[in-house]
């Protein structure tokens, strides 16, 4: 059994990479158990449980046990604290233990270190200490040092250190996936149409992030996602205060009947504390917000208190630790307070600078590249013979990747020249994440960007059984995510939010994007033969029913206007008439 350490100073985010390394052993086929070195001041147990009274009565252990978990309390009276080869004695033999704390042990360790904290190194002054895990980095060590989220490289270090073999874990670059394979979005042998949930299928396992990550400030953080867990470096509340105007005093002094306290000199406001301890069985004024002066932990609101020749008088008996707010009770200091991938909007700022954060390690804005193909289309800003129409889908996906807090890329338009298609995909694929291009998608004589994509083996065609919609080209341009979009609007807007939006999602370092819908009732008619899975234009009306556009037709833009979300029908027969419950997804289920 392999036993190696992380410790670190408070805050310094070693419970978050024990958390990570026990995953990425696991997921490695690696047995793990760990230990933990807690406070001196911290309990297992809590008083008011069974197994407390237990304790309390004077059982020399207490063994708990539920079909989940069971755990054994030993009651340590009077006996040394049990060294680590004695506690890992008690544990059932597995590959590795992680050891969490125990900074004084002789076995090895890896020290975690974050710069917010200031602390000092402690492998500077312990040879124990092999390794470092920091968010910043030191030139004058003599030992190895690590990037403290590049978990897999720890891990690598950990097993190397105490000799076991190790089992490969995906090759990472910066932190990061290894770029897509060029052949990732190829389809199983045999497939050709592919009904919509395998085609996410397939598309939400081959699709991992592809940016990079930099460190901002806070107030600057809004609609980003996070690269790295964030630790609360304050607690939230930092200390112990009021919930109401009142008077506070020690529950102790308190019982039954009329209570009456003789009221301290002073008040505690917020901002503005009681200077000193408030003695057993007086009362102190108290505000909203308050710090509680040391001796109080229950407050009485002001107005059921009389207040009169310096003493106060309320009916009891009163809650302990009512109207009071312990420090800590919302988020803890060294608590995990934001996770990876999580997007931050205004309420993720509110719980940031709460808890001290000023700032923050995000993923670095997904840059989509938005190209119209073919002959037929021209600018708005032009004029157009009868025969040429006006390119919506450029200015549609543009917009779209704002909302969604991309940074949009306009690559203009090609015309139906091979050639072209190809020069301009090049640039694309260098100042780009992930290309969306509309049009020849499919397998006409003029649709360019099929044909191309498959002679250079870089995408593979994939006729997914959506209306509207359909064939979709899907592939890897020089290193780059390429979606080829239908060219039709309402094609190239429904396949854009329906497989486009979740992937861009894990390719941007966030999760993959169920949108939220709603079984409303009909206030249409509809036959549907099975075979394809549809969207219709629709919008709830004043009766709380969901009518669908007039027309079906994938040429009517004015339809994705009119409507505020899709109804989704499944991919089976269907007859729908009016009260039916229906799927609906609103438009704001795609954040748009």
């Amino acid at each position: 059994m392999k036993v190696f350490g992380v410790i670190g100073w408070k805050n310094s985010g070693k419970t978050g990479l024990m958390e990570r390394l026990v995953v990425e052993f696991s997921g490695r086929g690696i047995s793990v158990s760990t230990v933990k070195h807690a406070h001196h001041r911290f309990d297992v147990d809590q008083p008011g449980k069974d197994s407390y009274r237990h304790r309390q009565a004077g059982a020399k252990e207490v063994l708990l046990s539920s079909k989940t978990r069971w755990a054994l309390m030993h009651e340590a009276r009077g006996e040394d604290e049990p060294s680590l080869g004695e506690l890992l004695a008690k544990l059932d033999p597995v590959d590795l233990v992680l050891v969490e704390g125990f900074k004084r042990g002789g076995h090895s360790k890896l020290e975690v270190h974050r710069r917010a904290t200031g602390a000092r190194l402690i492998a500077a002054e312990d040879d124990s200490v092999l390794g470092l895990a920091s968010d910043q980095q030191f030139d004058d060590l003599s030992i190895p040092s690590f990037d403290l989220d590049d978990t897999s490289a720890i891990a690598n270090f950990i097993l190397t250190s105490v000799g076991l073999v190790q089992v490969p874990a995906p090759a990472a670059i910066n932190g990061l996936s290894e770029p897509l394979a060029n052949d990732c979005f190829a389809l199983p042998e045999g497939v050709d149409w592919v009904p919509v949930d395998d085609a996410l299928g397939l598309l939400r396992a081959r699709i991992k992030t592809c940016v990079g990550r930099e460190a901002i400030p806070v107030d600057g953080a809004l609609g980003r996602l996070l690269a790295l867990d964030v630790v609360a470096l304050r607690s939230n509340p930092p200390g112990a205060n009021s919930a109401v105007d009142g008077f506070g005093f020690a529950h102790s002094a308190t019982g039954a009947g009329k209570q009456i306290m003789p009221l301290a000199k002073g008040r505690s406001a917020a901002g503005n504390p009681f200077d000193g301890e408030l003695p057993l069985g007086q009362a102190v004024r108290v505000l909203t917000g308050a710090l509680l002066p040391k001796g109080v932990d229950t407050v009485v609101l002001q107005e059921v208190v009389n207040q009169e020749d310096g003493q106060i008088s309320f009916n009891g008996p009163v809650k302990k630790g009512a109207n009071a707010r312990v420090a800590g009770e919302d988020i803890s200091a060294g608590d995990v307070s934001l996770r990876t991938g999580q997007l931050i909007n205004s309420p993720e700022l509110a719980l940031l600078s709460a808890t001290g954060c000023c700032q923050v390690d995000v993923f670095q804005r997904l840059r989509v590249g938005v190209l119209s193909t073919g002959d037929e289309l021209v600018s708005a800003d032009g004029t157009a013979s009868v025969a040429q129409t006006f390119d919506a889908n450029r200015p549609m996906l543009l917009g779209l990747m704002e909302q969604w807090g991309y940074l949009p890329v306009d690559l203009g338009h090609v015309g139906d020249d091979r050639d072209a298609l190809r020069d301009c995909l090049d640039v694309a694929a260098c100042k780009t994440d992930v290309i969306l291009t509309t049009g020849g998608a499919s397998a006409g004589e003029e649709d360019h960007m099929a044909a191309l994509m498959q002679e250079t083996k870089a995408a593979f065609t994939w006729r997914i059984a959506i209306k509207p919609g359909r064939p979709m080209a899907m592939g890897i341009w020089q290193g780059t995510p390429i979606f080829g979009l239908p060219g039709n609007p309402v094609a190239a807007f429904v396949c854009t939010l329906i497989f486009a939006r979740p992937a861009m999602s894990v390719l941007a370092g966030g999760a993959w994007l169920f949108p939220q819908g709603f079984q409303v009732p009909a206030d249409f008619e509809k036959r549907k033969k099975p075979g394809r899975r549809e969207y219709l234009r629709a919008r709830l009306n004043d009766a709380g029913r969901v009518e669908v556009f007039a027309s079906e037709g994938s040429g009517r833009i004015s339809g994705l206007s009119w409507a505020d979300g899709l109804v989704e029908l499944a991919d089976g027969a269907c007859e729908i008439r009016p009260g039916d419950l229906v799927r609906y997804i609103p438009y704001s289920s795609f954040n748009i």
